[in-house]
């Protein structure tokens, strides 16, 4: 492993541009998926009840398939397991697309899953970028990563768009096809990727010693609360972020709304991570977690306020920023609690708590919508965040004081 003279981290820094690109194309796929999925639920459901069901899937594959993911990735390596992620990315699209030009839902579905699988590798080159950057750096490099989001909440969009009619007589056929298309481009780009070292004394905290049992690390309050806090922020982010569309539209509002709303909110989501590492090395990774969970709050009491098209977009905007703070800082946190040789079931841990959270969000949302309306659904996010806070204050002040850890 080869560094610039002087610079630490300049494998990281490397390593947080190919896994930032990598990022804008594996994190397009969820974003075609959540935005085309209930549309070809619809056309081919045997049920109108059924029609997000490939949303909800694509959400559950992602949960199931964190740990395999880590296993995979802990015998084959990072950068291997990478690769064979972005093939069941390139699976998932042609099979999806399959399903839409034979008419068959449950192909369909298959593709749905299959791209959650891939998603359990994306997810992960937030902890990959992580490894082998110093700790100083640390925070940066995640945020790096997570700023390649942004081009996907663009790149998504516009490749529905530009491909919505490619394969003539199967809407959307062609929006599938080049969600495998960027996949294949992605297994091009995280092949440039290189992997820390197991024993990289960059990654984790500087003792040393034999890897302790996964449950002697979970038994960490930082560890509690970092997952809490990455469970709340993603879990309510998707819990009212799948509610708002339908609510938008049984409000009266058109389905172009709903789907602008949403890209607002995809790009509020990522946008900030071009500084959000800079934040959290100024004023504390438990600050800034703070701060994602309390404008989770504010984006409820938005919603709470009013149904015109400003509170529905306001309120996905300031959630987006919500869940970037919120979930950046939870991560950074993690990273404090295990040793370089305990980072694979850790980070699996965490990533199963959080997406599993993620997947209960989607599947409850539009139930929970149907029987309780908008403001209940909001009403439900400030137990969870009241909880979540008061435990993340806890931490920073057993710690002394708010500052960069």
């Amino acid at each position: 492993m080869h560094h610039v003279a002087g610079d630490p981290d300049a494998l990281a820094k490397r390593n947080a541009w190919v896994l930032a690109v990598a990022q804008a194309l594996g994190g397009a796929s969820p974003a075609i998926v959540i935005s085309l999925g209930g549309l070809v639920g619809l056309s081919l459901a045997p049920r109108e009840a059924l029609a997000t069901l490939p949303v909800s899937l694509l959400n559950l594959g992602l949960a199931l398939g964190v740990i395999p993911a880590a296993m995979v990735m802990r015998r084959f390596g990072r950068r291997n397991g990478y690769l064979l992620g972005g093939m069941l990315g390139v699976f998932g699209g042609s099979i999806a697309a399959t399903g839409i030009m034979w008419g068959d839902f449950a192909l369909f579905c298959m593709g749905a899953v299959l791209a959650g699988f891939y998603g359990s590798y994306v997810q992960s080159y937030r902890f990959a970028a992580a490894d082998t950057a110093t700790p100083a750096f640390r925070a940066r490099a995640i945020s790096y990563v997570m700023a390649g989001g942004l081009a996907a909440g663009v790149v998504g969009p516009q490749v529905v768009i530009f491909t919505r009619d490619l394969v003539p007589g199967a809407p959307f056929a062609g929006s599938f096809l080049a969600q495998a298309g960027l996949a294949l481009v992605a297994i091009v780009v995280v092949a440039f990727f290189r992997a820390a070292p197991v024993s990289a004394p960059v990654s984790g905290p500087p003792e040393g010693g034999e890897a302790r049992p996964l449950v002697i690390i979970a038994a960490q309050p930082r560890f509690v609360v970092a997952v809490l806090a990455g469970v709340v922020s993603y879990g309510l982010m998707a819990f009212l972020m799948t509610a708002a569309p339908l609510a938008m539209v049984d409000c009266g509002l058109t389905v172009e709304t709903a789907v602008l709303g949403i890209s607002w909110h995809i790009l509020a989501m990522f946008g900030p991570s071009f500084f959000t590492g800079r934040l959290i090395d100024r004023y504390g990774k438990e600050t800034i977690t703070a701060l994602g969970l309390a404008l989770t709050a504010l984006s409820a009491a938005i919603a709470l306020h009013g149904l015109s098209v400003a509170h529905f977009w306001t309120a996905l905007i300031v959630l987006g920023v919500g869940w970037n703070f919120g979930f950046i800082g939870a991560t950074a946190m993690l990273t404090d609690c295990y040793r370089p040789q305990e980072r694979a079931k850790a980070q699996a841990a965490n990533d199963f708590a959080v997406f599993g959270s993620v997947a209960l969000a989607s599947f409850s949302s539009g139930r929970l919508l149907d029987g309780g309306g908008w403001g209940f659904v909001n009403w439900m996010a400030f137990p969870p965040i009241a909880v979540t806070l008061v435990l993340v204050l806890a931490i920073a002040l057993r710690r002394g004081r708010m500052s960069p850890a």
